[in-house]
């Protein structure tokens, strides 16, 4: 067993720090919250912002690990490409992190390797933003470009709200700057990706949920993707040559792709693991391939298997719930008792407040189910999600 760098110890990380010491794993953890969940199940804590580079540099040169991973968000992923690189362990290039997590490099590395995109521009401040408005084609997005979660994502119709939109993409622009692109209406979905030795295996598409216009905020994933089967090898081709075009050779990668009208285009991509559960929890229910062992032994250098053990469906879905504060969360292990459901999990709870779901931080709380397909996983979701009742006052 190895020793094991997990950069971040938040729910999101919670998985990985579990399935490692499962594993029999050294486990240390890195992460500027000393109240973070994760800290008591790792054998070592080192209090690091996650996205402070040389901060997590230092932390890898104390630890000396075998393995650094990060996963379900994207920021991190240049301190691990940093570490990575300082210790001499597997993983991806500072400059593909940089490409993978800058929203503006990454569209030009589309656009140069002819990877189907919308067309866009990057705002960097006001004045920039003055000579573009004229340029813009409505409906357009409004993004930061570098961030994640739909934060700060917003639909334009028209140019009257053009400069509220900016200002609110701004807002959650770590650096201030902005990108614009092209509004892509279909179906969208995400595709899970493990590289190995610079080839992109494709193990599982999913069907995407969102609240729809303005924000865009996932609400829902269900695997596999029920899209016909033509457009999925379509889908497939396009995925593996986005994470081409950004540099990823090694290890996971989380693909988002809207299916127009025209065939379909990139959204995004992450060079980690997908968040919402997609990897920790749909694919190993639908196909039994464990991505979260599968990074992890990337992360040591070994060759992880990634083969499908079967075919079946799974499905997360999040509680939709009027704004106010939480009274009452009653039925919960009467749906806990229904067929296929694997896990309820509530981020909030009686006296929190809820608010409208402008980013995935709104969400309340989820259900995941398994069924033997799709549609079947999706119903035992929606059956827990009625029997739950949520009152707010």
């Amino acid at each position: 067993m190895g020793r094991l760098l997990i950069i971040g110890a938040s729910v999101l990380q919670l998985p990985a720090i579990l399935k490692a010491k499962k594993l029999g794993h050294y486990v240390a953890v890195a992460d500027f919250n000393d109240q973070a969940v994760g800290i008591p199940y790792a054998d070592e804590y080192f209090n690091a912002s996650t996205i402070d580079v040389d901060a997590i540099c230092s932390v890898a040169k104390k630890f000396r690990p075998d393995g650094i991973m990060a996963i379900a968000t994207d920021m991190p992923v240049r301190s691990l490409a940093a570490a990575t690189r300082l210790m001499g362990l597997p993983g991806i290039t500072y400059e593909t992190a940089i490409k993978a997590t800058d929203k503006g490099e990454m569209i030009r590395a589309f656009k140069e390797r002819n990877v189907e995109s919308p067309w866009y521009y990057t705002i960097a401040d006001n004045d920039e933003f003055e000579l573009i408005r004229a340029k813009l084609l409505y409906p357009c997005v409004f993004k930061p470009i570098d961030n994640s979660g739909s934060s700060g994502v917003i639909l334009v119709e028209n140019e009257q709200h053009v400069e509220s939109a900016y200002s609110y993409s701004k807002k959650y622009s770590r650096h201030g700057e902005v990108i614009v692109e092209d509004y892509m209406s279909g179906r969208e979905v995400s595709v899970e990706v493990m590289v190995i030795d610079g080839l992109p295996h494709i193990l599982a598409i999913t069907d995407k949920l969102t609240t729809g216009m303005p924000y865009f905020v996932e609400m829902g994933h269900s695997q596999p993707s029920q899209i016909q089967t033509d457009d999925l090898v379509k889908i497939r081709d396009l995925a593996a040559r986005a994470v081409k075009a950004v540099g990823i050779d090694l290890g996971p990668a989380h693909v988002e792709i809207i299916l127009t009208k025209d065939g379909p285009r990139m959204v995004e991509l992450g060079a980690r693991m997908g968040g919402d559960c997609i990897t920790t929890h749909l694919v190993p229910l639908s196909t039994g391939i464990d991505m979260l062992k599968a990074t992890m032994d990337v992360a040591f250098g070994e060759v992880p298997n990634i083969e499908t053990q079967f075919e079946k469906g799974s499905a997360i879905r999040y509680f939709d719930v009027p704004s106010g504060i939480i009274t009452s969360i009653t039925g919960v292990e009467a749906a806990k008792k229904i067929q296929g459901i694997e896990d309820i999990v509530f981020s909030k709870g009686v006296g929190d407040q809820v608010t409208p779901i402008y980013n995935s931080l709104d969400r309340i709380g989820f259900v995941i189910a398994q069924g033997c397909d799709a549609k079947d996983a999706v119903d035992r979701c929606d059956k827990a999600i009625e029997t739950i009742n949520i009152t707010v006052q």
